[in-house]
């Protein structure tokens, strides 16, 4: 199936809808179709395309729900899916948290998360893009493995309210790595878009290299508490546990770093330094997003931290309606406001520290102080006098998001960049951070 209009998708879900039986129902539908290049040691390992679509259709009598989803759309297997999600729901038992479906909801503009020239990439641009890459590795006698995809999509929802929302989108992301032949040095970027004309694979394999030849002969020094630089990379791993720790049943249940005593939270409270702004906008030309949420919720722009006081918390609807507080839906990204600097500024004003390209594998260690557990990677450096002065081994380290935007002593500009953990896209600064916690070393490059 190809990737639907609005008005098709409505046809579509319209007919699927005359099928129901159930007190209330809600359909689902999405497709997409994407392609992807993968290399390694300086040569292309696979190539292919995917195309998938679905409709998921969810019945209701009272509080039973039964969901069943199907991938063909002639007329009688539409019927046959409708008619087992019925079944289902007889079947299953009532759900005591289950929320009516929503009426029409107020969307707004569509925001700009479709691009052409995303949409029409074929294997001839993939394989362009790719090749610049390689020529970059090979140029500097390094070896390359990466990985490059484009996608195009759609998502619908209708349900028996009279609920219609449409949204279409496309994506582009790559990341790289790469290695001195004797192992020793290592660079990494990432990089992920909605409009292809705006990924360079030439130029972020080039500061993968100049990471991977600097990083050789890395020196131990000591762990302990540094002032650290953190490109925006490191600083996606570390917000993003912030970010979705900013539920209001975690907080009101005592589970997370925003819980206070007697089930009361923290919001509205001086929690970080007041250089901290944090908010979300579906509209946002660098980072936009779909102007509505899963359950149908619509997605508006929204100030989660202000001045360093948390004013926002997101929830599910069920437990707006049981707490009586603002139904807000969690957002699909997240943009900090930075400063005016460059990474290489930040850098140039540093009289000691350590510049941290990447972080990974992140563990939290305790919820109630978003304490967390991970390891650099990939070209860590230490700075002295306002320059790179050597390579260092790696640090495992033990920080908290919190804490460290507690101990912030400069931001540089926000721009986009991709979490190394969980893929999602964010508007984020490069950090410099006083006190930043190394634990012990690590002799992994």
């Amino acid at each position: 199936m190809p990737i639907l209009t609005k008005e098709q998708a409505r046809a579509l879900l319209t007919k699927v809808l005359s099928y129901s039986k159930a007190e209330q129902c809600e359909l689902n539908l999405s497709g997409s179709d994407s392609g992807n290049v993968r290399y390694a040691r300086n040569s292309v390992s696979t190539s292919g395309g995917i195309s998938t679509n679905s409709l998921v259709v969810s019945s209701a009598f009272g509080k039973r729900l039964g969901v069943a989803t199907i991938n063909e759309f002639d007329d009688a297997s539409l019927e046959k899916v409708v008619r087992r999600a019925e079944e289902l729901a007889h079947l299953a038992p009532e759900n005591p948290e289950f929320m009516p479906f929503l009426s029409q909801q107020q969307y707004g503009p569509d925001s700009p998360t479709f691009s052409e020239a995303t949409a029409s990439m074929g294997a001839k641009e993939r394989a362009d893009a790719v090749q610049a890459s390689l020529t970059q590795a090979k140029d500097n006698k390094l070896a390359a493995a990466g990985f490059l995809s484009n996608s195009a999509g759609f998502s619908a929802m209708m349900n028996s309210k009279g609920l219609f929302a449409y949204n279409k989108s496309t994506d582009v992301a790559f990341n790289i790595t790469v290695r001195t032949d004797d192992g020793k040095g290592s660079g990494y970027a990432t990089k992920g878009y909605n409009d292809f004309k705006k990924l360079n694979t030439k130029t972020d394999t080039a500061i993968a290299c100049k990471k991977a030849l600097s990083s050789v002969a890395a020196k131990a020094i000591e762990p302990g508490k540094y002032t650290v630089i953190l490109e925006p990379t490191a600083v996606a791993v570390m917000l993003e546990n912030l970010f979705f720790s900013l539920d209001a049943r975690q907080a009101d249940e005592g589970r997370s770093f925003m819980s206070k005593p007697g089930g009361k939270t923290k919001v509205g409270e001086q929690l970080l330094d007041e250089r901290v702004n944090i908010y979300s906008d579906p509209w946002n030309t660098e980072l936009p997003t779909s102007t509505w949420a899963g359950d149908g919720r619509a997605q508006n722009k929204v100030n989660w931290i202000e001045k360093g006081v948390v004013k926002n918390l997101y929830t599910s609807r069920y437990w707006a309606e049981k707490t009586g507080i603002k139904s807000i839906p969690s957002p699909d990204g997240a943009i900090m406001m930075g400063g005016t600097k460059s990474l290489e500024e930040l850098i140039k004003g540093t009289e000691k520290g350590i510049l941290v390209t990447r972080l990974w594998y992140i563990r939290p260690v305790d919820p109630q102080t978003l304490l967390l557990t991970g390891l650099t990677r990939d070209g860590t450096f230490y700075i002295e006098n306002g320059e790179i002065k050597f390579p260092i081994k790696n640090f495992r380290f033990n920080e908290s998001p919190v804490i460290m935007l507690n101990n912030l002593e400069e931001m540089g500009k926000s721009e986009r960049t991709v979490s190394a953990e969980s893929n999602a896209s964010y508007l984020l600064p490069p950090l410099k951070i006083k006190d930043f916690t190394f634990t012990s070393l690590s002799d992994a490059v």
